[in-house]
């Protein structure tokens, strides 16, 4: 059958194409509703600061080729099975779902490769489960301690799923750096206990160190752990910096081929600093003798429940009209934070 796709074309261009659906005896057909758009990897790839050459997902059958243009792209659709195939049991019919695949009107795929929307999840909240699922890697990454004190740079959809995860840990403090001042509103409606613009960070930490040495370990100044949300490299510097002796800095963001130098010649050194990446593809070695993608996926979807995803959802705009979602979020216009494409 023909579906309509959304294709990046050309930095800062999309348009909408008929491609067909090829479907196996093993797959499902679904009709999308509802396909959130990240403004983390999409915006990249619709700047054209996505390294071209790299493959698109390797974890993921749905997303097939390079980054290079035209590209079909996406990881948030939600739909409902409207038909399967010979081998699939009819009970999928009529069923709401969830899949890691590109934004278009339709799709098939193995019924394996889905998460059935649970009946207490909205469909709406639903397209927010990468970036919960997202932030459950980075708390895993992260290990947070009882009692340490954490920042979080950036306070977009993803650093807003971390602060909500990370707010139920019994931590001495957990501060968000954000420069626009409505995010920084959400950060604490989210459970930050304290949520401040980028220059006045320095300003709290000394406040709660009273001056202390950085290797004064009665009274330690800086925070235990850092996470760089805000997707931007120059705040990886910043992140740094409001790192403490002995304390660890977990990056998030994903920077495309925007380069990024960072200031190693201060206290990094002497203070022990550890930098690490995370990344949602894959689970970090240290864990997978007891994670797997489904176990994460299980409690990324209790933390979806958890938390008011749906708070989080600015704009709602047609399929048809993708373009002025992307002109949203590449803008940061009308306080945009959370895109959902609908279908209708």
């Amino acid at each position: 059958m023909n579906r309509k796709s959304l294709f990046f074309t050309e930095p800062h261009g999309t348009a909408i194409r008929s491609t067909s659906v090829d479907m196996d005896s093993t797959d499902v057909l679904v009709e999308t509703s509802v396909s959130g758009v990240s403004a983390g990897t999409e915006l990249l790839i619709y700047r054209g600061e996505a390294p071209t050459e790299l493959p698109a997902d390797e974890t993921l059958d749905s997303l097939d080729g390079d980054l290079s243009f035209p590209l079909r792209y996406g990881y948030a659709a939600v739909g409902d099975v409207v038909s399967v195939g010979d081998a699939v049991d009819d009970e999928w019919v009529g069923r709401s779902v969830f899949a890691l695949t590109p934004h278009e009107t339709h799709f098939a795929i193995p019924p394996a490769d889905v998460i059935p929307v649970p009946e207490d999840v909205d469909s709406e909240s639903m397209a927010l489960f990468p970036s919960v699922e997202t932030a459950t890697s980075l708390v895993l990454d992260g290990r947070p301690r009882i009692g340490e004190e954490v920042v979080v740079f950036g306070a977009g959809v993803v650093g807003l799923c971390t602060i909500a995860i990370l707010s139920s840990f019994p931590l001495d403090r957990l501060i968000a750096v954000e420069p626009i001042p409505e995010r920084r509103d959400r950060a604490v409606a989210m459970g930050a206990d304290l949520a401040v613009a980028p220059d006045a960070l320095d300003d709290v930490l000394d406040a709660e160190a009273g001056g202390a040495s950085a290797r004064d370990h009665s009274s330690p100044s800086g925070a235990d752990l850092v996470y760089e949300l805000s997707g931007r490299p120059e705040t990886l510097d910043a992140a740094v910096a409001a790192a403490g002796y002995d304390s660890r800095v977990v990056v998030g963001s994903w920077y495309g081929d925007k380069p990024s130098t960072v200031d190693l010649g201060g206290s990094f050194h002497r203070d022990r600093i550890s930098v690490e990446s995370s990344q949602v593809s894959t689970l970090a070695p240290a864990i997978r003798g007891r994670w797997t993608n489904v176990r994460r996926a299980s409690v990324a979807l209790e933390e979806l429940r958890a938390m008011d995803a749906a708070s989080l959802i600015t704009h709602r705009i047609p399929f048809d009209e993708a373009s002025e979602a992307y002109r949203l979020l590449d803008e940061r216009a009308d306080g945009v934070l959370q895109v959902l494409l609908t279908y209708e």
